[in-house]
């Protein structure tokens, strides 16, 4: 059995149809403390739920939402791809640890499926934390279905989120100076 790192039910559509098709046994594993606001990460939770329920697909949540943690990890490279790998590593090491401890010997991620996400950097974490915890690593390239199941989750009524999940994401999306200028702007940023 595969344990399948699910950062939301969009993103989860396609990845579902291949393991399914390839006859792969999957559990369900939600561990995001990189969503926020909190309402962002309880609709996101809530909309997986459904879908997942209604995909007959078993789900494990994880009990730990630390935000303060992931806050911790990225802040310090808020203006590098460092931020997105030290987050995409928090979320595999913890995924890889829990296949651990479940018995499982296997473990993947739907991040593998967006092409908005940093794919080369999810795999360097993904890898890292298969060395780490020896429980492996199964790639899949699931960007080729990406759109499809995009169209899929619209289609079904599910809630697409607007941007990636953490709160640097959520100005890079909506602030129109960007992440640097909204940064060099804050008295908080420049002591």
């Amino acid at each position: 059995m595969v344990l399948l790192h699910i950062c939301c039910g969009p993103c989860s559509v396609h990845p579902f149809e291949v393991l399914k098709r390839e006859g792969k046994e999957f559990l369900g594993f939600f561990y995001n403390p990189n969503i926020q606001p909190y309402k962002e990460y309880v609709r996101r939770l809530e909309t997986l739920k459904k879908w997942t329920e209604s995909q007959q697909v078993p789900l494990k949540v994880s009990k730990s939402y630390d935000i303060i943690g992931h806050l911790k990890r990225v802040l310090p490279y808020a203006l590098s791809d460092e931020r997105c790998l030290e987050c995409y590593r928090m979320r595999m090491t913890e995924t890889a640890r829990t296949a651990k401890r479940l018995g499982l010997t296997q473990f993947t991620t739907t991040l593998l499926a967006s092409p908005y996400q940093k794919h080369e950097l999810v795999v360097a974490a993904a890898e890292e934390a298969e060395e780490q915890t020896g429980v492996r690593f199964v790639y899949y390239d699931f960007r080729p279905g990406y759109r499809a199941g995009i169209t899929l989750a619209r289609q079904s009524g599910m809630y697409l989120q607007p941007y990636c999940g953490c709160v640097l994401s959520e100005v890079e999306r909506y602030h129109k100076g960007g992440l640097r200028e909204w940064i060099s702007s804050n008295s908080w940023a420049n002591p």
